[in-house]
């Protein structure tokens, strides 16, 4: 299924189940408008990515926001269409969470692996409605990925850690999806290389997430690595804590994750429910449902309620 912009639901498993509201009808036609203008949303794979809007070096990114939301994905190995299948939900999630708090800004990152990406890091500025088209369309997944279960994810770390701002959000989101695990130290010459810093000596990699954990609510989605599993998992849940590491089931379902774990954290969970009823089957609930099961449920661990939407939907 291809989720375009506008509150068409005609394609839905259950169309006409789920409504974005009255009040959200003009905005979400100005969306569809703007989308139909800039041409095919159709995904396709680059040769090299647009730097322009994804080369991490000398830059820093930044939104106003107070709902500003981070999403980087392993382009690695078998990890590589993935971004193609949020690129595809992409409207679903910006809509969807804009109908709960609509200054919603999203950044989008891809990394790789320093020892065999020649773009190992690529992250895009904070934005929002269909101006993130382009910015996913700029992304370049590699498909290569290095030796051992590691890939730089600290690398990105470390950017969002020191070059990226959300001056008025109060510990926004920030998704990682992948399946290994991150290297232990944060090289000085990759920080220089490919971020433009200038580090004196290495930097432990645990110290940092739980130093960025102070800034974000960090969560990563964890794609299944056989074999390897209860290895990769204790990293991250030493890295970020053990209710911050999701394991997915279906790898068409993490978009849904995501939205689930922030509907849970702002209180409309309910609402989250019945769009994944109009959406899905039973199996694709039941996986999502299985991976949403473990995660916080609000930043202040309370039990989150279901909260009505009346004042996001009167006319």
């Amino acid at each position: 299924m291809t989720y375009s912009w506008g509150d068409d639901t005609s394609a839905w498993k259950n169309p006409g189940t789920y409504d974005y509201g009255a009040a959200k009808a003009p905005y979400l036609d100005e969306l569809k408008k703007k989308a139909e203008e800039t041409g095919s949303r159709t995904y396709t794979q680059i040769s090299k990515p647009q730097l322009q809007l994804v080369d991490p070096k000398n830059k820093t990114i930044s939104s106003t926001s107070k709902n500003p939301i981070s999403f980087a994905i392993d382009g690695t190995g078998s990890t590589q269409t993935w971004p193609a299948e949020i690129f595809d939900r992409l409207p679903l999630f910006y809509q969807t969470l804009s109908k709960y708090r609509d200054d919603v800004e999203c950044s989008f990152a891809v990394i790789g692996d320093t020892v065999s990406d020649d773009w190992p890091l690529q992250v895009t500025n904070f934005g929002k409605d269909v101006t993130l088209d382009s910015y996913l369309k700029a992304l370049k997944p590699e498909g290569r990925g290095g030796p051992g279960i590691r890939e730089s994810y600290e690398l990105y770390g470390y950017f969002m850690n020191t070059h990226a701002t959300t001056p008025n959000a109060d510990l926004p989101f920030l998704f990682m999806m992948g399946d290994e695990k991150c290297y232990e130290t944060i090289n000085p010459a990759q920080v220089k290389q490919y971020i433009g810093d200038t580090l004196q000596a290495p930097l432990n990699s645990q110290e940092m997430w739980q130093q960025l954990a102070q800034k974000f609510d960090i969560y990563f989605l964890r794609k299944p690595y056989p074999g390897k599993d209860e290895e990769i998992s204790a990293q991250w849940k030493q890295a970020i804590g053990a209710q911050k590491v999701i394991d997915l089931y279906d790898p068409l379902r993490v978009i849904d994750v995501a939205m689930g774990i922030v509907a849970k954290k702002w209180g409309y969970f309910g609402d989250f429910e019945q769009n994944l009823s109009a959406r899905q089957d039973s199996n694709g609930i039941k996986s999502v449902m299985a991976s949403l099961k473990l995660a916080p449920l609000t930043t202040e661990g309370k039990s989150t309620p279901k909260k009505s939407i009346k004042l996001l939907t009167e006319e």
